[in-house]
């Protein structure tokens, strides 16, 4: 093995935040027209959750109320960047699609933004 490469047998306790990523289904009228949307479990991950540098911050489009942050999660197929995760009682909407880090198929990184309750 490489001297600097990822190994998960030692890097496992940096995933330490149980998330859930949620789909969103749409339920209709009779018209066809989307009334609702209801978010379901995808699944639930174990994951690591970054802040964003200022960098990062200014590339998301993020303005200054909004707070953006990267989860790190082993790789999955199938997440968007329609869906949504939970993290405790706090909610998190997908921004760009998952990254596939380094094309190995090891690890997603997953660029958020925290939906701020209104008030």
């Amino acid at each position: 093995m490489k001297k600097n490469s990822y190994n998960p047998k030692q890097n496992t306790g940096s995933f330490r935040n149980r998330i859930t990523i949620l789909s969103a289904e749409s339920i209709m009228d009779n018209l066809g027209q989307i009334r609702s949307i209801s978010w379901t479990e995808y699944k639930r991950a174990w994951a690591m959750i970054k802040t964003v540098k200022g960098s990062e911050y200014i590339s998301a489009g993020a303005n200054r109320r909004e707070v953006i942050y990267r989860f790190i999660v082993p790789y999955t197929a199938g997440i968007t960047n329609e869906m949504r995760i939970k993290y405790q009682n706090r909610y998190f909407d997908v921004i760009e699609p998952p990254i596939n880090d380094d094309e190995l198929g090891k690890t997603l990184t997953i660029l958020t933004r925290e939906v701020l309750p209104h008030g």
